[in-house]
């Protein structure tokens, strides 16, 4: 095997090896930087992940093509989801900026662990081996558990980030046992050769089912599923909102990637298996999700237990093993992250210094106080809800067609079902916001361009649902039959 890397099988990798050489320059500037110029550190982050994004759009392939010896995967799907990716996590960083700079935690910290967060995605988005996949896990990982414990003075933090750094260790080390067990079944790490392998094997192998098993355990507490669930409610609402709308949201798109890479791609002749197991946890993930959030009167633990539940839609088209259910799945995925990503900017904007906008008696009479930004959140959570016109009802339109498609309708009326209870907790906002009398007489601190781009992000929850061709073409170009 030829030892030597070539540009032609780099080049494909060209975002992630820029992102890396990024993050560390970024890391190395701010050293050098007083707080008065931390702004330059965010600047160079949001040029980092622009000049990502030109990279991916330059090198980005029209065909499958596996490199770094194997390890490495580039197509469309791959492709689409790191654009989705930087995009996502820039509007993040322009979200977090006043919140962080009222908090005294405009750091570069914060900036340098998000972009090692991105590399973390991007490699779980092109693995093309379980290796390669797991190193990607990881990267995120460790990403996430600094960002949780990011403001070191607060209690409620570190607590959340060691929850979530202990759950997440068992996570791994049972996703890499299982990854052990698949190796030394088949004898490789490579998921097309693994796929090809399934093809000619017994796929009925106790051994193969027993490592199965391990990943689909794994797989299920990075999408934080039922019963894998217990970090995600802890992490939301002790972390600090900005790095609570980061966990929120781009790490969905990898939660999504993980899945279609081992699960549809890798272990795709074993879809019998593996569909049973995610059946249970779609089931669960939507009924304890919706339920439990009816609960809450912490609007991040509300949208926390609201996130397991969108993972068990997320899911159904997944587990419908179709090219439909994968299309389905992705353009579910891309949805809920645009919906959650306005959802918790809305906290960030009635957030500020000494006051945490996360009760929902936080939100009552908004639409006295700002009858815009009422507005841009009733069009959010309409989505998030599924309520048309709005594209989260086309996303759930979409998953629960695909079930149907495979004869599962109990399964589809099971979804249905849970819609409309979980649409209770979400209208419940609408009221406290147009219905009741306001608490608060503060004005709203936000910049300009924060207001724009949050309008925007509400504004395009709508257009995308006025709309939904357009987002479904791209995931059905992606996803090819």
């Amino acid at each position: 095997m030829n030892q030597v890397l070539t540009w032609a099988e780099l080049a494909p990798a060209s975002a992630e090896i820029f992102l890396l050489a990024a993050a560390c320059a970024v890391l190395l500037v701010d050293l050098a930087l007083s707080d008065r110029y931390r702004w330059v550190t965010y600047v160079l982050s949001i040029v980092a992940l622009a000049g990502a994004a030109v990279l991916t759009s330059r090198y980005g392939v029209g065909e499958r093509t596996v490199t770094l010896f194997g390890h490495y995967v580039a197509d469309p799907m791959g492709t689409v989801l790191k654009l989705v990716n930087y995009a996502v996590v820039a509007v993040v960083m322009l979200y977090s900026r006043d919140y962080l700079d009222r908090r005294g935690l405009f750091k570069g910290e914060y900036f340098v662990l998000a972009l090692f967060a991105v590399i973390g995605i991007n490699v779980m988005i092109s693995a093309g081996s379980l290796l390669s996949m797991y190193l990607g896990i990881e990267i995120l990982s460790l990403a996430l558990y600094a960002m949780v414990a990011f403001d070191r003075d607060n209690g409620i933090a570190a607590e959340s980030a060691m929850k979530y750094f202990v759950l997440g260790a068992i996570a791994s080390g049972t996703l890499l046992y299982g990854i052990s067990i698949v190796y030394g079944i088949t004898g490789t790490f490579r998921l097309d050769w693994l796929a090809n392998g399934l093809t000619r094997a017994n796929v009925h192998n106790i051994g193969l089912l027993f490592g199965l098993a391990f990943i689909v355990v794994g797989v299920a507490f990075k999408f934080g599923a039922v019963p894998f669930h217990m970090w995600i409610p802890d992490v939301y609402h002790g972390a600090p909102t900005s790095v609570t709308l980061f966990i929120g949201s781009a790490p969905k798109i990898a939660s999504f990637a993980l899945t279609m890479r081992v699960l549809a791609e890798g272990l795709g002749g074993m879809t019998e298996a593996w569909q049973d197991m995610l059946v249970v946890l779609s089931v669960l993930s939507m009924g304890l999700g919706n339920v439990i959030a009816i609960a809450q009167t912490n609007i991040k633990r509300m949208l926390a237990y609201s996130t397991i539940s969108h993972v068990g839609f997320i899911l159904l088209g997944i587990l419908a093993g179709t090219v439909e259910g994968y299309q389905a799945a992705m353009f579910y995925t891309l949805t809920y992250v645009i919906m959650a990503t306005g959802s918790f900017g809305v906290i960030l904007l009635l957030s500020r210094q000494g006051f945490e906008a996360d009760e929902l008696q936080d939100f009552k009479g908004l639409n006295q106080r700002s009858p815009w930004f009422a507005f841009v959140m009733l069009l959010l959570m309409f989505g998030t809800a599924g309520v048309p016109p709005m594209v989260g009802f086309w996303a759930k339109v979409q998953v629960i067609s695909a079930v149907l498609n495979i004869g599962m309708t109990w399964l589809a009326v099971a979804a249905v079902f849970f819609s409309v209870i979980g649409a209770f907790y979400y209208l419940r906002v609408v009221k406290l916001m147009y219905f009741d009398a306001t608490e608060d007489k503060a004005a709203i601190e936000a910049s300009a361009g924060f207001r724009l781009v949050l309008s925007a992000n509400a504004l395009l929850v709508l257009a995308l649902g006025l709309m939904p061709g357009w987002l479904l073409e791209v995931c059905a170009s992606v996803i090819p039959g």
